[in-house]
């Protein structure tokens, strides 16, 4: 069975910083790419960044390039979301999820399997 269990989140300052985990399961872990995605309150779920298992290859939102960082430890089936320079607008629940395609956009349609999001709020 396919879990993933994204945890990290919290409150913070804007300008502070968050780091994110994502612990996967149940899956061959160097076959899939994995994804960040936020869903911010009445708003649609979408692609933060995107990290490829097999090349390491990354994608990002434009909102988030140069400051966030995903990277991967597969010897511990793990993926880490490194959030700074924070700004109230993150302000949202991250979700990570996993698909065994190959390159595909970083979109939410994209994506196969999801785990319970982690919330994280940035005060002004």
């Amino acid at each position: 069975e396919v879990q993933l269990q994204a945890y990290g989140g919290g409150l913070v300052q804007a300008g502070g910083f968050l780091r994110l985990s994502c612990a996967a399961s149940g899956f061959s872990f160097d076959d899939y790419d994995i994804g960040w995605f936020r869903q911010a309150p009445g708003k649609e779920r979408k692609g933060v960044a995107c990290i490829s298992n097999s090349d390491a290859s990354t994608v990002y939102a434009n909102s988030v390039t140069g400051r966030f960082t995903i990277s991967s430890d597969n010897a511990k089936s793990t993926v880490f979301l490194q959030m700074n320079s924070l700004k109230p607008e993150d302000t949202a629940v991250y979700h990570c999820a996993a698909q065994p395609r190959g390159p595909v956009p970083c979109a939410r349609d994209e994506y196969d399997y999801w785990g319970q999001g982690t919330q994280v709020t940035v005060s002004s």
